[in-house]
């Protein structure tokens, strides 16, 4: 059975993954007849409130908060080498543009966490597929852009697509229920909640990226 990494940032969509595009994901991979591969760095993020959309002065642990999407059966990305995996995919959520790196923050200027950045160019080197929803694609400019200028998405948000281009990266404009796919790199992408309203919404665009994620495996 072919292997797609997940790799989480967090439970929740103001601090880590945004759980339905996660999940989703999860969903996505195994009804393709694939098998998901949860995985997170072993590392502290500050806590957001999700009712009251505030910062709580608490720190939590990736790896911990990502086991709860993972129902326990998660890697320490540390551990995870690109031999191991047949694609990997990241969901969205502000975890993957603050605690897997600091776009949020310092957008095309952003550094990496070292493991999450080691996995994405062990993958890229090896020629397989990349898939990233919503935010992410950011997350995947920041380590790929200079060296590979892949095309990639984030939906039609000029602010964000113009610190991803200055990053190397080329930034294409995209329906939220459609995908961007850059052949040469093997890196797909779609909008998800950076352009839904809907939980469907978001459900046929991650299904299609995915499915175009493990088209992409074949020789």
């Amino acid at each position: 059975m072919k292997k797609v990494g997940v790799v989480l940032s967090g439970c929740g969509v103001r601090d880590g993954s945004e759980i339905h595009e996660a999940v989703l994901t999860l969903l996505a991979i195994d009804r393709q007849g694939a098998e998901a591969v949860c995985m997170a760095p072993d590392i502290p993020f500050p806590v957001t409130d999700h009712l009251t959309m505030q910062d709580t002065g608490e720190k939590r642990n990736v790896l911990v908060e990502s086991a709860r999407i993972a129902r326990g059966n998660i890697r320490n990305i540390a551990e995870v080498r690109a031999s191991d995996l047949d694609a990997v995919v990241f969901p969205g959520g502000f975890g993957a543009a603050k605690n897997l790196c600091d776009f949020a923050f310092k957008g095309a200027t952003a550094s990496v966490n070292p493991e999450v950045a080691r996995l994405v160019r062990e993958m890229a080197a090896a020629g397989k597929p990349i898939g990233a929803v919503c935010i992410a694609p950011a997350l995947i400019a920041s380590i790929l852009g200079k060296d590979l200028g892949p095309a990639l998405t984030i939906g039609n948000d000029a602010g964000t697509a113009n610190e991803i281009e200055k990053t190397g990266a080329t930034h294409q404009e995209c329906e939220v229920s459609d995908f961007v796919v850059d052949p040469d790199n093997k890196i797909v992408t779609s909008p998800a909640y950076m352009l839904a309203t809907r939980i469907s919404e978001v459900a046929e665009g991650i299904d299609r990226c995915v499915g175009e994620v493990i088209r992409l495996m074949e020789p």
